[in-house]
C-alpha cells in the first residue's frame, strides 16, 4: 500500500519534496534523547561504581545487524518502486538508479542512519541504567507490595494463578512464551520498516523517537519502583510451567544477577526489573501509532492482538504484576505524547498520505 501511495503522489511532487524532507527540528529529536540517556547512563554507573558496559553486544553486533536489515530494506524499496515505475518484475539497472537517486538522497540516509543510531544509543544506556538499580537502591523491592495489589484487585486470587487454571500450562504457555519472545524481532522490524517505508520519512522518526523513549521512561520507572517480578519473588508458584524459550531466559537472567551483584565492577550487566512492562509499553506504543499514522486496517488488528497476548504473556509466565502492565501503557503514551511535542510532527499529513488516492493508477 505504501509503495501505491507513493506512485499515486509522484506525479504531484517530486520524490524529495517538502513532504519527504524532515525539519531539522525532527531530526536532532532521536539525538537528543539519545545524548541525555547515555549522559544518565554515564552518571548513573559513576555514582554506582561500575564501568559504562556494552551488555550482548548492544552497540555493536546487534547494530550492526540492524544497519545491514536496514540496508536490505532500502535495496528492496529501491526494486519495488522502480518495478512498478518500468512495469517490469526486474527493472533496469538505469530504472533503479533513478529510483535511488531520487529516493534515497544523501540528506535521506544520513536522517535513517542517524536515528537508527539514536536508538540503539538509548537502549545500551537504557540496559546499564536497569543493571544499577539494585546498586543504587540496594535493598528496596516493592513485590510484596505488588503482590498484594494483585490479590486486591482479584478477589484474593493471584492473577497468574487464575491464568493457569482457565487456560492451562501446556500448550498455551508454549504460544505465550513464542509471543514474548518475538519482543526481540519485533522492535529492529518495525523500527527498520518504519523508517524505509514511511510515506512520509517524518512518521519513521516519529516512530522511532517514540520507542526510544520508552527506553529513557521505562528505566526511570525501574528507581521508583524496585521489584524483581513474580517468578523471581515466588518461583514456586510457576513450577508446574513446562520448560520453554521464556523459562531458560528467566534463568540465564537470574544466574547472570547473582554475578552481578557478587562483583558489580567485574559481572556481566544484569537485567531483572519488573516495574514498568517495557515489553507491554513498546507493543502498545506501536498500536497508537498504528492508529495515529493511519496505517491499515489489519496492521493495527495485528498490533492490537500482540498487545493482548504480550499483556497476557507478562502475567502467565511470571515477569510483571499487573501494575507494571498498567504502568507499561503510561509509558506509552507519555512517549507518543513527549515524541509529537520533540519533533512537532503534525500526524495529519502521516494519515493523509497513508489514504489510498481514489484516482484511478
Amino acid at each position: 500500500m505504501l509503495a501505491t501511495q507513493e506512485h499515486h503522489t509522484a506525479a504531484a511532487r517530486p520524490a524529495t519534496g517538502s513532504l519527504e524532507t524532515p525539519q531539522r527540528r525532527m531530526l536532532f529529536a532521536g539525538p537528543v534523547v539519545a545524548s541525555v540517556s547515555i549522559l544518565m547512563a554515564l552518571l548513573m554507573t559513576d555514582a554506582a561504581g561500575v564501568p559504562l558496559r556494552d551488555p550482548d553486544h548492544v552497540a555493536g553486533r546487534r547494530l550492526m545487524l540492524a544497519v545491514c536489515f536496514v540496508g536490505v530494506l532500502i535495496w528492496l524499496d529501491v526494486l519495488i518502486r522502480a518495478g512498478r515505475r518500468s512495469r517490469r518484475l526486474r527493472p533496469s539497472r538505469a530504472a533503479m538508479r533513478s529510483v535511488r537517486r531520487e529516493r534515497w538522497t544523501l540528506g535521506r540516509g544520513v536522517a535513517v542512519g542517524a536515528a537508527l543510531l539514536s536508538f540503539y544509543v538509548t537502549y545500551l544506556a537504557y540496559r546499564n541504567l536497569k543493571s544499577v538499580v539494585p546498586l543504587l537502591r540496594p535493598g528496596d523491592l516493592f513485590d510484596r507490595q505488588l503482590a498484594e495489589l494483585d490479590r486486591s484487585l482479584f478477589g484474593g486470587n493471584d492473577p497468574a494463578a487464575l491464568m493457569h487454571t482457565l487456560l492451562g500450562t501446556g500448550l498455551p504457555t508454549h504460544i505465550l512464551s513464542a509471543v514474548y519472545m518475538l519482543f526481540f524481532l519485533f522492535i529492529p522490524g518495525t523500527l527498520a520498516l518504519a523508517l524505509v517505508f514511511s510515506p512520509d520519512l517524518r512518521a519513521g522518526l516519529f516512530y522511532a523517537t517514540a520507542q526510544s523513549l520508552n527506553w529513557v521512561l521505562g528505566a526511570g520507572s525501574y528507581f521508583l519502583l524496585p521489584s524483581l517480578g513474580p517468578i523471581y519473588a515466588e518461583p514456586s508458584a510457576f513450577a508446574n510451567l513446562p520448560a520453554t524459550g521464556v523459562s531458560q531466559l528467566q534463568n540465564i537472567l537470574l544466574d547472570q544477577r547473582l554475578e552481578f551483584l557478587s562483583d558489580p565492577a567485574a559481572g556481566s550487566a544484569q537485567s531483572i526489573a519488573a516495574f514498568s512492562s517495557l515489553h507491554v509499553s513498546i507493543f502498545f506504543t506501536a498500536a497508537v501509532a498504528a492508529h495515529l499514522l493511519g496505517l491499515g486496517r489489519r496492521v493495527k488488528i495485528v498490533a492490537w492482538v500482540l498487545v493482548g497476548l504480550t499483556t497476557a504473556a507478562t502475567i502467565h509466565l511470571g515477569w510483571h504484576y499487573v501494575l507494571d502492565d498498567v504502568g507499561g501503557v503510561f509509558i506509552a503514551l507519555l512517549a507518543l505524547a513527549m515524541a509529537r511535542a520533540l519533533t512537532g510532527f503534525d500526524l495529519g499529513i502521516a494519515r493523509r498520505l497513508s489514504t489510498p488516492d481514489p484516482s484511478p493508477a
